[in-house]
């Protein structure tokens, strides 16, 4: 059976700067930026749900759900994009 409650995110002093640093900086990837400010949302002291999160920033709620858990699991390093499978993207000199 489910669990209906989600785990909570604590962030330490450190971490919480390092997300903010990131959503600050105008070399940081917009995809990046938007699961920093989720992830400083979701560790805010009123403990919001998923589905509020979710509306705030105008996304699913499975959305919300994967960067939660994916933070949980593997910390700073679990925001960035996986690698993907498949032949690299190539640029021609045109």
């Amino acid at each position: 059976m489910p669990n209906p409650f989600a785990p909570l995110i604590v962030l330490d002093f450190e971490v919480q700067n390092r997300l903010q640093a990131l959503t600050r900086a105008h070399s940081t990837p917009q995809a990046l930026v938007l699961r920093c400010r989720l992830i400083l949302r979701l560790a805010g002291k009123d403990q919001p749900s998923n589905l509020q999160v979710a509306n705030e920033f105008g996304c699913s709620r499975n959305t919300v759900i994967l960067w939660r858990t994916r933070f949980l699991q593997h910390g700073l390093v679990g925001l960035q994009d996986a690698p993907r499978s498949g032949r690299p993207r190539s640029f021609s000199p045109r």
